[in-house]
């Protein structure tokens, strides 16, 4: 008896098995997404409790903060960041500045608050400037300020950008526009500055005042170097010198000796 041919699989036959693939990959794909789902609720949980447990040290960093003279100047000037949003004017301002608070809303991804308090100042009326960032269930973000009280003709956002003392560029703003900006809460990295980077840490901000320039530094050791080689290439040349005598010496002396 003759064997049966074989029988070649047909397009339907392999669009079968990958529609099949696709649906079990489907399925698999949806667990994980349900794990990633189940691990984001865990960590926003594990963030909140230690997020509650940190507040009672910022508070006391806070109170030791108020014991040093213009802490919170020093490390907004040193911020590689925040001082480009600096003018001079700006600075005598904060001056003033006696406390900074950041606050995570209680359920974290909702949003947080930048808070400034400020000593009587012949600037404003206000005690805290504040700033809150918002974002909603679809993840759209918004923001709102305070708004600042400006002493008749202290206004910082309304003077001519050709004042004299202005550190930045004639186009510049004052880094107190910040707290009536809310235009575009989604493009202001300021806040997330604020929050992720100067907040966990100032000390390392503050204590970068009390080093020297890197440019400084390099330009005094080319000059040392310069310095140095200069002195080694002239020992090198009187020493060259010397040997030269020397020969020259012995030379005359096997001379006197032949004669």
């Amino acid at each position: 008896m003759a064997s049966q041919p074989k029988v070649a699989r047909t397009d339907n036959s392999e669009a079968d098995v990958e529609q099949d693939a696709i649906e079990k990959i489907d399925e698999v794909q949806n667990e994980i997404d349900r794990l990633n789902e189940q691990a984001s609720e865990e960590i926003l949980k594990v963030e909140q409790k230690y997020n509650k447990l940190r507040q009672p040290h910022f508070s006391k960093r806070n109170e030791l903060i108020s014991r040093i003279p213009d802490f919170w100047l020093n490390v907004f000037v040193n911020h590689p960041q925040l001082s480009t949003l600096l003018t001079e004017q700006d600075e005598e301002v904060l001056h003033y500045l006696s406390q900074v608070e950041i606050e995570e809303f209680e359920d974290i991804k909702s949003g947080f608050s930048v808070t400034l308090h400020f000593s009587k100042n012949p600037y404003f009326e206000n005690q805290f400037l504040k700033k809150e960032f918002h974002l909603n269930e679809s993840g759209e973000p918004s923001s709102k300020a305070s708004g600042i009280q400006w002493k008749e003709g202290k206004d910082l956002t309304k003077q001519s950008n050709g004042d004299s003392g202005k550190k930045r560029s004639l186009d510049s703003e004052s880094f107190f526009t910040w707290f009536s900006d809310t235009t575009d809460a989604g493009a202001d990295e300021l806040g997330e500055v604020m929050k992720d980077d100067i907040w966990p840490n100032p000390l390392q901000y503050y204590l970068s005042s009390e080093l020297e320039p890197v440019s400084g530094n390099l330009e005094d050791e080319e000059e040392d170097d310069d310095e140095e080689f200069d002195d080694e290439e002239e020992d090198e040349i009187l020493d060259d010198e010397g040997d030269e005598g020397e020969d020259e010496n012995a030379e005359e002396a096997e001379e006197d000796g032949e004669n």
